[in-house]
């Protein structure tokens, strides 16, 4: 039996219950984990809560789809992978169908990536999911190049932060945009050209003077609702405002149907873009990899929490007072 955590309803951090499940045998394609430490992200708490991309199908259900760990077991026709390999799970799997919240977990090996032996497994589990988003959206989609303006908001969330060494790394310039002023100065040592309060500063006009009244080629927004009409006018006339999260859980409208503003490219994306598709994987990997290499990346991680507080691993996470990666590890 492993201990995994599964909520029977839908709610707050206080429906996740950890309870002795089976893990059962990895089938074809599939391998069976020893959990060492969980990536927590956004995606696990809209999940559990029912405002996520997907609906829960079935309960009891599963959480989780970042992890980093030992495999103990694959399945028939595995030939990539083996017992006793150090490896990370990167998010490229419904909810409904995997969870990594748990001491031993079964996935598709299509989601493992090999952890060298100078990664350890909490910084394993912390790095991917923000790295590939940001790579993703920059790099595969965005194609930002050196000089460009972005802006990103939810700045001091992993993907945010990520998304700062990412433009960073490309010779972009990250403006970062966060709710009130207190994490200015991290954000800044983080690497942001700009820091931004969205309480106290008038964001789209703050962009336009820092950019000559020009806008900035890209927004990344992982908050969305109503307020992505006002980033919008942080836009050059012909830039996109990706939209990579619904942190707001409001319903989004199109900025481009305000005939005032002038012509801009709106798109959604996932990390799912990047981690299904098995050659953009191993671009982003490869991107990812010479970035921890140079030390132009690293995981950022705000706080540890043991499998038994994952309740409060959440609770912390709905706080926004976090700067990075939450954490939980796994003891055996």
């Amino acid at each position: 039996m492993a201990r995994t955590v599964r909520f029977h309803e839908i709610g707050g951090p206080e429906v996740m219950r950890l309870e002795d499940v089976e893990p059962g045998e990895p089938g074809p394609g599939e391998a069976l984990i020893r959990v060492d430490a969980i990536g927590v992200n956004r995606a696990e708490a809209l999940f559990r809560t029912g405002v996520y991309i997907e609906p829960v199908k079935r309960f009891p259900a599963r959480l989780g789809t970042e992890a980093a760990g030992v495999i103990e077991a694959v399945g028939p026709g595995v030939t990539k992978f083996a017992a006793g390999q150090a490896v990370s799970v990167v998010p490229a799997f419904s909810q409904n169908d995997y969870g990594v919240y748990a001491e031993r977990a079964i996935v598709p090996v299509s989601v493992l990536l090999p952890r060298p032996d100078e990664v350890d497994a909490v910084s394993g589990a912390a790095v991917w999911m923000p790295y590939l988003t940001a790579y993703g959206a920059m790099v595969e989609v965005g194609g930002v190049r050196a000089g460009d303006v972005v802006v990103v908001n939810a700045a001091s969330s992993s993907v945010g932060l990520a998304a700062i060494h990412t433009a960073n790394r490309l010779g972009a310039r990250p403006v970062a945009v966060t709710r009130t002023g207190d994490k200015r100065q991290r954000l800044i040592e983080e690497g942001a050209a700009e820091v931004l309060a969205s309480e106290e500063d008038d964001v789209p006009g703050r962009v336009l003077a820092l950019t000559g009244g020009r806008g900035a080629e890209f927004v990344f927004d992982a908050v969305a609702g109503p307020g992505v009409t006002e980033l919008a006018r942080a836009v050059a006339p012909g830039g996109t405002v990706f939209l990579w999260g619904m942190l707001s859980g409001q319903p989004t409208p199109h900025p481009g149907f305000d005939l005032g503003m002038p012509p801009l490219n709106l798109r959604t994306y996932t990390v799912h873009e990047i981690t299904r598709d098995p050659e953009r994987l191993r671009r982003g990997a490869a991107f990812v990899a010479s970035g921890l290499r140079t030390g132009a990346f690293r995981p950022v991680v705000d706080r540890v929490f043991p499998l038994e507080d994952i309740v409060a691993a959440h609770r912390h996470m709905e706080s926004n007072t976090q700067v990075g990666k939450i954490v939980v590890r796994v003891d055996h």
